[in-house]
């Protein structure tokens, strides 16, 4: 087996999360400098935005405009022709930070929150997740997930798949046509679902943290392992068939299939995901390396 190449998109960073691929560039947000960039192959950075209250999820309507979570004060934000308005505000349906996200093909934007206070040292608790519709209307649509993160929809717009960072495992929903959630299932088990009542009794048992992740045309899920420094190919069901360690030790907090080709694995990687100790630093980087299957569905 040969040695894995990397290539480094951009440095400089401090905690980079939501890789998408869109138009022909790289996007990212930056948590803790409160940026979304563009990075066109060759170009370098471009900062689209600001984001006072901490930048995650990004997706796009139908017309164009841009959305993003705005993490801290709960609202999905909409971009476009240069200004920035509110798209939504789900404050009165989040126990945590509001998180990633994914955005159909209709405009219909899935977003979870953290369901407690993870920075702060609060008791575990179970998440929400939210339908935004393009008129902004916000509608819960699943309830008691474990830290629902990393969401893709299928390429026939039929199922969402969440990983459930707390939980050990991917649950997926069929989409119904008015965008209700149903037959809610297991999609892939790392181990068997953890129990305790704090994070520390948590954390000898998970197997493998989902966090950030992308679909594959042959059904796999690329997620990186938000404890494990590692990203990791998964097939339905939870075998690890393949997996990539974060460069230079680096953690691994998100990831996304692009390029031309679809071929191209981009991976937000940083030291941890601390904001007091990633917030004053920039340390943390994009980069990418190739792999064999190309991307599909959404984001």
């Amino acid at each position: 087996m040969g040695v894995r190449e990397f290539r480094t998109v951009l440095e400089g960073g401090s905690y980079f999360e939501g890789p998408r691929w869109h138009d022909g560039a790289w996007w990212a947000s930056d948590f803790y400098r409160h940026t979304v960039s563009r990075v066109a192959p060759g170009d370098g950075e471009d900062v689209v935005l600001e984001v006072e209250h901490q930048p995650s999820g990004l997706g796009w309507l139908p017309d164009g405009s841009l959305l993003v979570v705005s993490t801290k004060d709960h609202r999905v934000l909409r971009f476009a022709d240069g200004s920035v308005s509110t798209h939504a505000d789900l404050s009165d349906v989040c126990s945590g930070h509001l998180n990633d996200m994914v955005v159909d093909a209709s405009g219909r934007a899935f977003v979870g929150d953290f369901g407690f206070d993870l920075m702060g040292g609060g008791a575990p608790a179970s998440a929400s997740v939210k339908r935004v519709d393009p008129d902004g209307t916000v509608t819960v649509v699943a309830r008691d997930l474990r830290f629902p993160n990393g969401s893709v929809i299928t390429p026939d717009g039929e199922t969402l798949i969440v990983g459930e960072t707390w939980g050990n495992r991917f649950s997926a929903f069929d989409i119904a046509a008015d965008g209700s959630l149903g037959n809610r299932r297991v999609w892939g088990a790392f181990g068997p679902e953890p129990v305790g009542s704090t994070v520390d009794e948590l954390l000898g048992q998970i197997v493998v943290a989902p966090d950030g992740c992308t679909l594959d045309a042959e059904g796999h899920i690329w997620v990186a392992d938000g404890f494990g420094r590692r990203a990791l190919r998964v097939a339905p069901g939870g075998a690890i068939v393949d997996e990539i360690a974060g460069p230079d030790g680096r953690g691994v907090y998100a990831c996304a299939l692009g390029g031309d080709d679809g071929r191209q694995l981009l991976m937000c990687c940083a030291p941890d995901f601390y904001e007091h100790t990633r917030a004053p630093l920039r340390e943390a980087v994009l980069v990418t390396t190739e792999v064999q299957v190309p991307h599909t569905g959404l984001p």
